[in-house]
């Protein structure tokens, strides 16, 4: 790769690396410049460009990072979109995630063109959260690293392993004095855990705080199915000779591990009836905090078998205890200790279907075939193949072929009986009706018929508010388009708007929050308004 200061005359196809900002023009870094970038630079006064320039062997970096992360997505494993030379890898469910820290370690050792993100193995995570992030920090790089790479990934690979349901029993032990109160607490707080990965306690015994007792009330939770049986003792267990786990020897457990190198979390025990686990919990269980009962517990739920050298393992990041140079919130039982993870932004998909397409004649355009599918069918089947979700479509002009036309679809339909008033009036009834929590919506008109899952989900992959990408627009050969994804604090806005227009002014009302989002063909410039444009398409 070419890189650095080179004349604008001779920079056509090349990539900015720096922002190019005059009174006339805004060319944001990242742009890769064509022959009309480079009349508007001449025409602005810019003689010289700091910028990039592929070479045979580069492979660019979106393309680099799609495929590196693709190689990197196992099981259960979303990967979205690529943009400004990251793909993220997202979970599809709950569960424990899992792979091989070195193959990881590997790959970044490749290259320091080529780097690889990800949460910590064994971490539990949760729908839709973002699991890993493959960046490629110059432009492109070169085929020989990234084939090296791919190499290694397939021993790499990043799996979900979801939460399966368990009917556990908790068998309580009591002392002279214990309170009823204190044992319920403890019932609950230990439901709540299983609750949030699926699982639930399907019987408590409680009992003195013996060996016979205890022999017999997990014996008799063995006999009943539960799984696993967890032991919480009156006492905390000192020594793996302690009452507890000498009653689950009793009950015919072997006692696998005591001890962890987890703090809060050292005394816990680790034991088997056969297939049945079987835990003597530390005293710190009773807590909804983060401690190293969660660790245990998060992997037997998600069927992961855990071994004394699995819970030997887990010193590395296993000081949890709260010290007054790092305090963090840590009230949360599963993977995170409390902290947020960022999560796959929830956009909304809102295809605007309610005009009456006068141009188009008597026929209702919208319903008419491109390719066997009515034309308003293929802008809402790209956007049900997409990321985005939910889908909303708002009718108007003949609503009910609008609606037959889009039989069986998984969509929401909102009506606007004031459509003849102009586009602002679908505007309005369609965002009104989107749900609260969305962060973006992708705002599409049903009359482009070659809009496909990938272009949109190239807009969703370039939002991100905190990098300032709010409003995503995408653009060929420097000319902006439609769809458009609007990030949830311009919503509002629209609902202000009157007339027979959109949203484009508001574009240019936050032109700093803008991305142009380079796309790979020109269907995103292409809608279908009159007889001649319809035969045209059909012929193409």
């Amino acid at each position: 790769m070419i890189f650095g200061d080179m004349a604008v005359a001779e920079a056509r196809g090349a990539i900015l690396a720096h922002s190019v900002r005059t009174k006339s023009l805004t060319f944001k870094k990242g742009r890769a410049l064509s022959t009309g970038d480079i009349e508007a630079l001449a025409d602005a006064g810019i003689a010289r460009v700091f910028a990039a320039r592929l070479e045979a062997g580069d492979v660019p970096e979106d393309e680099a990072a799609a495929e590196l992360a693709h190689a990197l997505a196992g099981e259960r494993m979303r990967v979205g979109a690529p943009f400004t030379g990251r793909a993220n890898l997202f979970a599809e469910g709950d569960g424990v995630l899992s792979f091989d820290r070195e193959a990881l370690d590997a790959i970044n050792l490749v290259d320091e063109a080529l780097t690889v993100a990800a949460l910590a193995p064994f971490e539990t995570v949760a729908l839709r959260q973002m699991v890993a992030t493959v960046k490629i920090i110059p432009f492109a790089v070169s085929r020989a690293s990234l084939d090296r790479a791919l190499e290694i990934a397939g021993g790499a690979r990043l799996a979900l392993h979801p939460f399966r349901p368990h009917n556990a029993a908790l068998v309580a032990t009591r002392l002279p004095g214990t309170k009823e109160g204190v044992l319920d607490k403890t019932h609950e707080v230990l439901a709540s855990r299983l609750a949030s990965m699926g699982s639930r306690i399907a019987k408590e015994y409680r009992c003195a705080h013996d060996e016979d007792a205890i022999a017999a009330s997990v014996g008799e939770a063995l006999s009943a199915g539960y799984s696993p049986v967890l032991v919480f003792g009156a006492s905390a267990i000192t020594d793996r000779r302690d009452v507890v786990p000498a009653g689950i020897a009793k009950a015919g457990g072997e006692v696998l591990h005591f001890g962890m190198p987890v703090d809060p979390g050292n005394l816990m025990l680790l034991a088997r009836h056969g297939d049945v686990p079987v835990l003597g919990l530390p005293g710190c269980a009773r807590s909804p905090r983060l401690n190293g009962f969660d660790f245990i517990l998060a992997r037997l739920l998600a069927g992961l078998e855990v071994t004394r050298a699995d819970i030997m393992r887990m010193g590395a990041g296993g000081l949890l205890k709260e010290i007054a140079t790092r305090p963090q919130p840590r009230d949360k039982p599963l993977g995170g200790a409390g902290v947020a993870h960022p999560s796959a932004p929830r956009v909304a998909a809102l295809i605007l279907a309610a005009g009456k397409s006068s141009r188009m004649g008597a026929a209702n355009k919208l319903t008419l075939e491109v390719e066997g599918r009515p034309m308003v069918a293929r802008a809402v089947d790209a956007a049900l193949g997409s990321a985005a979700t939910p889908v909303v479509v708002v009718t108007g002009h003949e609503e009910e072929a609008v609606r037959a036309a889009l039989a069986g679809r998984d969509v929401r339909f909102i009506h606007n009986p004031d459509n003849a008033e102009g586009l602002s009036t679908s505007l309005r009834t369609g965002v009104a009706a989107l749900p609260e929590d969305v962060d973006a919506a992708i705002i599409a008109l049903g009359d482009m018929p070659d809009i496909t899952p990938a272009h949109i989900d190239r807009l969703i992959a370039a939002f991100d508010p905190g990098e300032g990408r709010t409003i995503c627009v995408p653009t060929v050969a420097g000319k902006r388009g439609n769809p458009v994804l609007w990030g949830a604090q311009y919503l509002p806005e629209m609902l202000e708007i009157r007339g027979d227009v959109g949203a484009k002014h508001l574009i240019g009302e936050h032109e700093d929050a803008v991305c142009e989002v380079p796309m790979p063909d020109a269907a995103t410039l292409e809608d279908i308004d009159t007889p001649e444009e319809m035969a045209r398409r059909r012929g193409r």
